[in-house]
């Protein structure tokens, strides 16, 4: 209990960082010395082995070749054009540096056969879930001295710098965004129930059992779900847990010495998942076999209209809108309900990762490209473009242009982001004022500590069979689901 209390002191500095973030000195590889006011007399000897030094390191630059796994998959051709632009801007700042899209997304199970099989992209996104796995396996490059060169090191959130280094603090990853998990809602479905205020904005359910009623009334009305459920993969765990702690649960005890207790069959977990039976059983508002529905139907169902509340994050609003459809001005995010033990909002993020077979001139030409992106600590004349090419792309493409949640302190950086957000706003700010409270409050919460993926495995077993048998025994089940979530963390963190 210590240590998810620190956790959750950790997060609320995190927060705090967030949204008065302290200014610090930003930097960029690209500036180039000043030159010194006096000439030294060098011998010809020297300026031979300067002239030599400086051939060898433009060789060596020439031959520059990354691999983007951060290139958007082939249906979002606008994203594509605008990472074709990046690319152009990248050729113009350092011709020597090749860029190759090699789209992945990432999976634990296609992951360490791309390592191994030395096809890993030079650049990649994953979950603050992995770091401390990904870092264990040697799977991914260490960039300490990298980010230390630029000045970066400086920059980076204390706490997410910890998520990404190892005991002996070194990094081995930078943020791309933070998210705080919301619900979000589809306003159209809302307004046909006749549930928005006076100045049309949506009555938002406050608590799990409002939520129950909200979905049930919506529903009835429209025929439409009133929730989307996952329970297909880890991402129907995930959801969970953030249920799990409005009715107070703790999952995983970190014992302070390398072994986690798990803790999956305790009242509270139990009564977490008694409610979401009751979600199927009870009151049978949800999508028609939520066995079916992962992180990505889950906004097709929102988008589409065939469910009128979802559990999302302010980094996936393009999901609903631009992927599926529905208008920029018809999406509202509220917070996760509260449950009788309050209200917790998951925090999470998404890291960049570097191929360990990467070189340290690769690494930083991959850096340079995220520079380039608008996704560096440095507000230079390249990044702020970067960030103002994104906006116009969400503007064009009806998607929400919102603040994210920075991982990095600069406060420069800080305030380009917020007057580019300004400049290109396209939705009504209070669609998302009540998420963005939220998310600045107490309530955040980190991810639970252990092999975290494996837990959201056996919880969502818990949660197939519990969604398709109204007899299922819960404390049963999740009782089974804390011995096998017990055995490999005994495997996974043996001494």
């Amino acid at each position: 209990m210590k240590k998810k209390l620190m956790s959750m002191i950790l997060c609320t500095a995190m927060v705090t960082a967030m949204f008065t973030a302290c200014g610090s000195e930003s930097a960029s590889n690209t500036e180039a010395p000043a030159e010194t006011t006096e000439k030294e007399e060098v011998t010809s000897e020297e300026t031979a082995t300067s002239d030599s030094a400086s051939t060898e390191a433009a060789e060596e630059a020439e031959e520059v070749t990354i691999t983007l796994g951060i290139w958007p998959e082939d249906t979002l051709v606008d994203d594509i054009a605008v990472h074709e632009g990046y690319v152009a801007t990248m050729k113009e700042l350092h011709p020597n540096v090749t860029c190759e899209p090699a789209y992945y997304k990432y999976a634990t199970d296609t992951f360490m056969p791309l390592v191994e099989s030395g096809n890993c992209p030079t650049i990649f996104e994953s979950w603050f879930t992995e770091p401390a796995k990904l870092i264990a396996q040697g799977a991914i490059a260490d960039i300490t001295d990298e980010l230390e060169a630029r000045g970066w090191l400086d920059a980076m959130n204390p706490s997410i710098k910890s998520l990404l280094s190892d005991k002996n603090g070194r990094v081995y990853g930078i943020p791309r965004d933070g998210y705080a998990l919301g619900m979000m809602l589809n306003v159209e479905l809302f307004e046909e129930t006749g549930l928005v205020d006076a100045d049309g904005y949506p009555i938002y359910p406050k608590t799990w059992d409002e939520l129950a009623e909200t979905a049930k009334t919506i529903k009835e009305k429209t025929g439409a779900a009133g929730l989307c459920l996952l329970a297909k993969n880890e991402a129907g765990g995930w959801h969970f847990s953030n249920i799990a702690w409005g009715f107070g649960a703790t999952l995983c005890v970190d014992n302070g010495d390398g072994t986690f207790t798990s803790d999956l069959d305790s009242p509270e977990a139990i009564a977490a998942m008694e409610f979401v039976k009751s979600l199927k059983w009870d009151y049978d508002v949800l999508t028609a076999d939520p066995l079916s529905e992962d992180w990505g139907t889950g906004f097709t169902q929102l988008g589409t209209g065939n469910a009128a509340m979802y559990i999302g994050a302010n980094d996936a609003v393009a999901q609903p809108t631009q992927v599926n459809g529905l208008p920029v001005d018809k999406l509202a995010m509220c917070p996760v309900p509260a449950g009788p033990a309050g209200q917790f909002s998951l925090y999470g993020g998404t890291p960049y990762f570097f191929s360990k077979d990467a070189t340290p001139a690769q690494i930083n030409a991959a850096l340079d490209y995220l520079e380039v992106m608008g996704k560096a600590p440095v507000a230079t004349e390249a990044s702020i473009a970067g960030m103002k090419a994104g906006a116009q792309s969400n503007v064009d493409n009806g998607v929400p242009v919102l603040k994210r949640f920075p991982c990095w302190v600069d406060q420069d950086v800080l305030d380009a982001e917020a007057a580019v957000v300004e400049e290109f706003s396209n939705v009504d700010p209070k669609m998302f004022q009540s998420y963005f409270d939220a998310a600045a409050s107490e309530g955040l919460h980190l991810e639970e500590p252990g092999s975290t993926q494996d837990m959201y495995k056996e919880l969502t077993k818990v949660l197939q069979a519990v969604l398709t048998d109204k007899n299922a025994d819960v404390a049963a089940l999740m009782k089974q689901a804390d011995e096998n979530y017990q055995t490999i963390l005994d495997t996974v963190f043996a001494e």
